[in-house]
């Protein structure tokens, strides 16, 4: 799995730059609402042809979180 797409798809929907963006950051840093983060996922499905388990999007606090989440979900 690329990061550097995820990190496009966020960057892109937050209005920043990657630049801002590490695994560290959480989606508290990057103000990103809830509905910001749905669309986020949202944009993520369509890219990875996947489907998050809502229960553990609830969980993913950081951006590592999520890249963990979808190494795990793509590698299976």
């Amino acid at each position: 799995m690329d990061t550097s797409v995820v990190y496009k798809i966020i960057a892109k929907q937050m209005g920043i730059d990657e630049s801002e963006l590490t695994e560290a950051t959480t989606f508290e840093d990057i103000e990103a609402d809830s509905l910001d983060v749905f669309q986020i996922i949202m944009e993520i499905e369509e890219e990875f042809d996947m489907e998050f388990d809502s229960d553990e999007a609830d969980n993913l606090k950081t951006l590592g979180d999520l890249l963990g989440y979808l190494k795990n979900v793509l590698e299976k």
